[in-house]
């Protein structure tokens, strides 16, 4: 495992020069980004802009072309496979970069690959299992939950928590990585000296929908602090019952260090009831606003995130890295990988290391696990990436 410092820090030339209607110089190449709609990943889609931004589009002599999946790619699979193939036909395409890399990204990969064995293919936020993506994919990354399991309960006792709760149901719990991180999480907080308590709710794709699923958690949270205590911290494995939760957290009491796929704009703008508009795209200025907000309603250093969204900076960072690789500056590693994240991160670091079967041990030197440092509102960044993880957390089932 290797973390790189440097940050850069950019100006708004770029930004300007399209603004005005510069035309890029042509692009000796392209790279291809999928993401999905605004509607879906809008943070995915912006790490696209941002890339066109900087690169410029190709339909207009630039780098980057961009286009995004359907909304119900489950029940448009083929559809979807055919539009990442599709980029394949450019006969300037160097690399194709999916963020989510939805069910279906395996088989287009293998496609791509077929045609063109030239084109590098790198699947951001896999869905398909490890050894499926791992066989298409000249690299793979996911969030690090393994290394979270055990960072997270370690960033609520430097908050400040006594009692740790882990809100999920069995649909979730019956996914191999998030079964395995609530174990790793309970070992932790047995070994850190918080309690472990583990709470089911309601699942937003079941019969109660995602407005029963939220007021269910508006309902239980004051009862829940009243139950273990004030200095309770939460944590819950899905994205619909984390601005209920953080609503509570912030009315109530306890702590929350962060959502499952941490952002300033998971939870925060809906709970606080905060118009970010202005601010779109500038997760520092994001930050900021929801920081003062916090304070203002007392709720300092008790609530925390990752300041730059994951699925941006993922987007983002593997174009980025795609071409640094094309053009002989880079090669698929830990340190080029982080480089990479850093440079659309000013302030902010990341970590990652390889994916570990953990049946067979081998490491997955195409599969790369990612985690940014966690940020507490009125309290700053906890310094995360630069712990060491204990080895026995990494072979828990």
């Amino acid at each position: 495992m290797r973390k790189v410092g440097g940050l850069l820090v950019f100006t708004l030339v770029a930004f300007l020069m399209l603004g005005a209607g510069h035309a890029f110089a042509k692009a000796p190449y392209h790279i291809g980004i999928v993401t999905g709609t605004v509607s879906q990943s809008e943070d995915d889609l912006r790490g696209a802009e941002r890339l066109i931004q900087e690169y410029g589009d190709a339909a207009k002599g630039g780098m980057i072309q961009h286009i995004t999946y359907p909304d119900n790619f489950m029940q448009e699979m083929e559809t979807t496979i055919s539009q990442i193939v599709g980029l394949a036909d450019d006969p300037m395409m160097k690399a194709i970069i999916v963020n989510q890399a939805i069910p279906g990204t395996t088989e287009a990969f293998r496609r791509v690959k077929e045609k063109r064995p030239d084109i590098l293919c790198f699947a951001g936020e896999a869905h398909e299992d490890p050894g499926v993506i791992e066989s298409s994919a000249d690299l793979a990354i996911n969030v690090h939950n393994i290394y979270r399991g055990y960072l997270i309960p370690l960033a609520a006792k430097k908050m400040g928590a006594t009692d740790f709760v882990h809100i999920s149901f069995p649909r979730h719990m019956s996914y191999e990585l998030l079964s395995r991180r609530r174990n790793i999480m309970e070992a932790a907080c047995n070994d850190l000296g918080l309690k472990f308590h583990f709470e089911t709710a309601p699942d937003p794709v079941s019969d109660v929908g995602v407005a029963g699923a939220q007021q269910f958690i508006l309902e239980k949270v004051p009862a829940w602090l009243q139950k273990y205590g004030k200095n309770t911290a939460f944590f819950c494995t899905n994205d619909a019952h984390t601005e209920p939760l953080i609503r509570q957290i912030v009315a109530y009491g306890g702590y929350f260090v962060e959502a499952d796929l941490p952002s300033p704009l998971m939870g925060y703008p809906g709970a606080l009831g905060i118009d970010l508009s202005a601010e779109k795209g500038d997760f520092q200025a994001i930050t900021k606003k929801i920081e003062q907000v916090l304070k203002e309603k007392g709720a300092s250093g008790r609530l925390g995130t990752w300041v730059y969204s994951y699925g941006y900076t993922t987007t983002a960072g593997l174009g980025e890295l795609a071409k640094r690789i094309i053009d002989g500056k880079a090669k698929i590693s830990l340190d080029d990988l982080v480089a990479c994240y850093e440079k659309f991160t000013p302030g902010a670091t990341w970590n990652c290391g390889y994916y570990v079967d953990l049946n067979t041990g081998i490491k997955k030197t195409n599969h790369m696990l990612v985690y940014e440092d966690t940020y507490v509102f009125g309290k700053g960044f906890l310094e995360m990436t630069k712990v060491k993880v204990p080895d026995k957390y990494l072979k828990i089932k």
